[in-house]
């Protein structure tokens, strides 16, 4: 069997292990640490805004740097553009193609059609920002273009293996680390409660902070504080099985986390993999995953992934860093704490002490052991330290930060051992010229040197060839081998063979610095025109009785009289959805004349022109458009297209502010919950289709002269029941 399982993988293109890389440190970290790919941010349309990022000399230094190690790197311009950003948006993919990255990672539907026609040979990523996690979206991407799907985290292994089978696009999957509560590009809350878009790469944590969980009577249920924040994901054991799925790239989240996080997530993995394509078996380093626990970790979970079930995914207790336990409270005196440690610590580490009247952190600065001043402490010591507030014996104590594990993977980062091997051939015949070829496995090179000629008094041997062809120094390469083929009774100079290993090295890193295809294309696009209408529409969840102020109604339900809304989350849809409203890119893939909701996120005038070409009748515009942005866009679009769009806007109703996989109504084992933030506000939680959706505390109340605008519809959401009383409708 294992002779079967070796023979397999020799021929199956051994999985990509894609590293986060928020700064150089932290790329330099990934590098050595043995990652395949980075993926990385500029200083715009990222979606980590907040991580220090690349400026443009530093991206240039980090693709080339990656290069010369066989690392490919991904750029991220995964965020939604608004229509005056977009010639700035095309001059920075203009500038990182022109400096040969591997690929972009986009989210916006706009952008993706604009690159992939005004650069035709950059290779793009569908980001998990577009919402894709089904077969259809998946096909759809394929079909447009795209080389590569980075699918939904909570898509399953099941869902995966289909997709894999049924598509012949690259399958990209987060592996590890922080996971959102809802489905990525569908949250709205930070961006509609606190104006920092999670879409535009500003993200408030809004599903790490404090709310209760309280029934209709206002009655709080949960025990803990954080009834949104998830645990961390984490596949170690799982990466065979991701393997044998036919997934492209496993991909680690952690853009924002420092250099030890990266250094240390990427070794795991990076031994997870190599295990398993050496023997069938994935080796897991328990010390490196305790490790990595102590540098962070908010708990694990398999995630939906792998089906965790509803009660493994949220970490109620904590949203930041729980830390590792080293010891116990022993005893407490006038500013004096004694800690009964199980786990070694050391000067500079820092601790927290989690006590019932709120926890305390520890800065270890000095310490004592037996009344002795101490560096470093052990399992079974007892140690003494000030602490700024008073303790109880018995609480239990983290490590929050272990300076000794960042000063040894500092080191290791620092020391770049990473090297790429390369085999060498040295022919040195009487009367010819010397020749000295290198192979790195993919590029092979040959530099000539002068006359060899018969040796006068001492001749060169193998050894001295080789001693100085290795002299490799700061070179990316290690020596593995080196055939030599040469005449006895030699003389070479020393310095031509120097010169000729420098020619080699520099000839070799020139191949390796490849430069990417850079084209460059009009871009053009075929569009209808839709003449201009004064409609008015409402989303309905129940149908009772329809009022007839309404030129349109969508459903949830089918009836003969209203448009039928789909879900945002589907696997299956209709025969026929010609007609529909639909909220996500697969039902595109069914080519069929379909309108489009709101959590398409169009916020440009090319996403409306490029889902007009796939056959939309009518457009609805994202919630994240103020009134100037919504003129700017259709300005553009009639001053572009010389033609009229079909646009609808949503006015008034209780807004989506996040979709998700996790049941809160199930977990809580009641069907009317509302969340409660610090200010009292209350937002409503609704279970449809096995998914939770929340519900905006307030109501969307927009008045404009959006007719005049050219907007043909507004709409009035009615599918939050509970909320709504009464709607006054106006025609503007």
């Amino acid at each position: 069997m294992l002779k079967y399982f070796r023979n397999l993988v020799m021929f199956m293109k051994k999985i990509e292990l894609l590293a986060p890389a928020g700064n150089m440190k932290c790329l330099h970290a990934a590098v050595e640490a043995g990652c395949d790919a980075v993926y990385l941010s500029g200083n715009c349309f990222g979606a980590r805004a907040f991580a220090k990022n690349f400026s443009d000399c530093e991206l240039v230094e980090a693709i080339n740097y990656c290069h010369l190690y066989g690392v490919r790197v991904y750029v991220t311009v995964n965020t939604l553009l608004y229509e005056d950003e977009v010639d700035d948006f095309i001059k920075y993919i203009d500038f990182i193609h022109k400096n040969n990255v591997d690929a972009i990672i986009i989210q916006d539907l706009g952008m993706f059609d604009l690159v992939r026609k005004t650069f035709p040979n950059l290779e793009i990523h569908s980001s998990t920002q577009m919402h894709i996690h089904n077969l259809d979206g998946t096909q759809l991407m394929e079909k447009l273009g795209a080389k590569r799907v980075v699918l939904a985290r909570e898509t399953s292994i099941e869902q995966i293996k289909h997709i894999k089978e049924n598509s012949n696009i690259e399958l990209e999957i987060f592996v590890h680390g922080a996971l959102c509560i809802s489905y990525s590009g569908q949250c709205l809350m930070s961006s509609l409660i606190g104006g920092r878009s999670g879409n535009r790469g500003q993200c408030a944590g809004s599903c790490r902070l404090k709310y209760d969980v309280i029934d209709e009577l206002g009655n709080k249920l949960n025990k803990d504080d954080y009834p949104l924040s998830t645990k961390d994901l984490n596949t170690l054991s799982y990466v065979g099985e991701l393997i044998e799925a036919g997934v492209a790239s496993l991909k680690i989240e952690g853009r924002m986390k420092s250099s030890e996080y990266v250094y240390t997530v990427v070794s795991l993995y990076r031994a997870a993999i190599d295990s398993y394509y050496q023997n069938g078996i994935v080796s897991i380093n328990n010390d490196k995953l305790l490790e990595l626990k102590k540098i962070f970790n908010r708990d694990y979970t398999k995630g939906f992934l792998f089906n965790a079930n509803n009660n493994d995914i949220i970490n109620g207790y904590r949203p930041n860093h729980l830390g590792v336990k080293v010891g116990t409270v022993v005893g407490y005196k006038k500013g004096i704490v004694q800690i009964k440690l199980i786990d070694s610590i050391s000067i500079g580490s820092g601790l927290r002490v989690i006590d019932k009247n709120g926890d305390v952190g520890i800065n270890v600065n000095d310490f004592y052991v037996a009344n002795k001043l101490v560096k470093r402490a052990y399992k079974g010591d007892t140690i003494s330290i000030r602490v700024l507030d008073k303790v109880s014996i018995g609480s239990e104590v983290v490590i929050t930060y272990d300076k000794d594990i960042s000063n040894n993977i500092e080191k290791l980062i620092d020391d770049r051992k990473r090297r790429v091997l390369i085999k060498g051939l040295i022919v040195a015949k009487i009367g010819q010229r010397l020749e000295l070829s290198l192979d790195d496995g993919e590029n092979k090179i040959t530099v000539f040197g002068g006359i060899v000629n018969l040796a006068i008094k001492a001749p060169i041997t193998k050894e001295d060839i080789y001693n100085k062809i290795n002299k490799l120094g700061d070179t990316v390469y290690k020596l593995d081998k080196l055939d030599t083929v040469m005449d006895d009774n030699i003389f070479i100079p020393i310095s031509e063979i120097n010169e000729l290993r420098r020619e080699g090295i520099n000839k070799l890193n020139s191949l390796r610095l490849y430069s990417t295809n850079y084209k460059r294309e009009n871009y053009y696009i075929d569009v209808p025109d839709y003449k201009r209408e004064k409609l008015v529409t409402c989303l309905l969840d129940k149908i009772d009785k329809l009022d007839r102020q309404y030129d349109i109604v969508y459903s949830y339900q089918d009836n003969d009289n209203t448009i039928k809304k789909l879900p945002r989350v589907i696997d299956k849809y209709p025969d026929n959805i010609s007609g529909m409203l639909v909220s996500e890119v697969g039902a595109l893939n069914k080519r069929q004349v379909v309108d489009t909701d709101n959590s398409l996120n169009v916020t440009n005038s090319y996403t409306v022109a490029f889902l007009h070409s796939l056959g939309v009748r009518k457009i609805t515009l994202s919630y994240e458009l103020n009134d100037i942005q919504i003129k700017q866009l259709i300005d553009g679009y009639t001053n572009r297209y010389k033609k009229h769009p079909n646009l609808e806007l949503i006015v008034q109703g209780y807004e989506e502010v996040m979709i998700s996989k996790f049941r809160i109504n199930e977990f809580y084992k009641n069907n009317h919950l509302y969340l409660r933030d610090r200010y009292g506000n209350k937002y409503k939680i609704i279970e449809r289709d096995k998914l939770t959706y929340i519900y905006n505390y307030h109501k969307r109340e927009m008045t404009g002269n959006y007719y005049e605008m050219g907007i043909n519809s507004v709409r009035y959401n009615m599918d939050c029941v509970k909320f709504f009383r009464k709607c006054q409708v106006t025609r503007f």
